[in-house]
């Protein structure tokens, strides 16, 4: 187990998260899955997120992730999700 540090704290921040397509659809498959996890990726990379353990299913996303103090797990789970819809309706117009 590591712990990071701040100027004045330090931190341990880890979460398990998970999420899944409305109705539980098995949608993440094949080119989908891959774009999913390209966009989740960069969400990380922008933030600041680090990803220790992952999995796309066909039905679900799983994810254990550290994140910084100064982000909230909440906006983390927001931005990644919004995002990869987003990207994935626009992209690929068999999913809508």
């Amino acid at each position: 187990m590591r712990y990071k540090s701040g100027c004045h704290t330090t931190f341990h921040h880890r979460y398990h998260l998970v999420w899944a397509p409305k109705y539980r659809f098995k949608v993440l498959h094949g080119d989908v899955r891959l774009r999913v996890r390209e966009v989740i990726k960069q969400v990380c990379a922008e933030m600041g997120v680090t990803i220790i353990n992952g999995a796309l299913s066909c039905d679900h996303v799983d994810m254990f992730v550290e994140i910084l103090p100064h982000v909230s797990a909440s906006d983390f789970v927001r931005r990644a999700k919004g995002r990869s819809s987003r990207k994935i309706q626009q992209e690929l117009d068999h999913i809508r």
